[in-house]
């Protein structure tokens, strides 16, 4: 799979034959189209899960599974402001950028300039410039900008040492805002969740994996596990009250989380 930027006197080129991008414009997305060889592709419209299988690797990304948690426990809708640490190669940011979309902004820093000054080209190539800030800053060292005090939403890291940014991360959150956490190794995991403790309540931790199956006519079987990456997920809410937390674990015992969370909310 290859993305294609399409022009009038363009051409694409590959084992199946020459395409001109002149017998594509005007067709929907979707379409079968052939070359001078009888060979076809299908004009597929750009999304973040076709985005994340093409896109320039500058650093390990995330797939589609754990793309799809984040974004779930994150609770990101319309309108969301999110803060992310690091950009690196923009897969993650692409989809939080369709969540949060037409009115939200994604907020996504980076330590390293020039990874940052490449996510930005793409962010503008793919139309999503207006949706996404890049920012270089050592999210570790300085913490995220004060501009963004009690304004957040959600908070996304990935980093080497994520407890570093834990504080200001709690600084930025509005109350019960959500932050997650990737990590490859548990003793990060460990590190982090000691730190998380200080201030945020029903701290998680999730290893997501996708595992595909093969149906055909009389028979099924397991295919692989999808794993582009391996690491953990730290889910945390930011806590509101002390006293909060233990009506909270009673309450717990007998109703549903959602329920729980509104009525932690109510009792300030």
């Amino acid at each position: 799979m290859k993305p294609v930027k399409v022009s009038e006197n363009g051409v694409l080129q590959n084992r199946f034959g020459v395409f001109k991008h002149s017998n594509w414009i005007g067709k929907q997305f979707g379409s079968k189209v052939f070359s001078s060889k009888g060979g076809f592709i299908y004009l597929l419209a750009p999304t973040p899960e076709l985005w994340t299988l093409v896109l320039s690797h500058r650093t390990q990304i995330l797939y589609i599974a754990d793309i799809s948690f984040v974004v779930m426990y994150l609770e990101i809708v319309p309108g969301c402001v999110v803060l992310e640490s690091g950009t690196g190669s923009g897969s993650l940011t692409t989809s939080l950028a369709r969540a949060v979309a037409p009115n939200g902004h994604v907020y996504t820093f980076d330590f390293h300039e020039q990874r940052a000054a490449s996510a930005r080209e793409d962010f503008e190539r793919t139309g999503l410039s207006s949706l996404v800030t890049v920012g270089v800053r050592d999210i570790q060292g300085e913490g995220f900008p004060d501009e963004f005090l009690g304004r957040a939403d959600s908070v996304f890291l990935d980093l080497p040492q994520p407890w570093l940014a834990i504080p200001s991360v709690a600084k930025m959150l509005q109350q019960d805002g959500v932050l997650c956490s990737f990590s490859p190794c548990i003793e990060q995991v460990q590190k982090s969740c000691e730190t998380l403790k200080t201030y945020f309540t029903d701290i998680r931790t999730f290893e997501v994996l996708l595992h595909t199956y093969e149906v055909r006519e009389g028979t099924w079987g397991a295919g692989k596990i999808a794993m582009g990456v391996w690491g953990l997920l730290r889910v945390a809410r930011r806590g509101i009250v002390r006293q909060m937390d233990w009506k909270i674990r009673v309450l717990r015992r007998s109703w549903p989380d959602e329920i729980v969370r509104l009525e932690g909310i109510r009792v300030t």
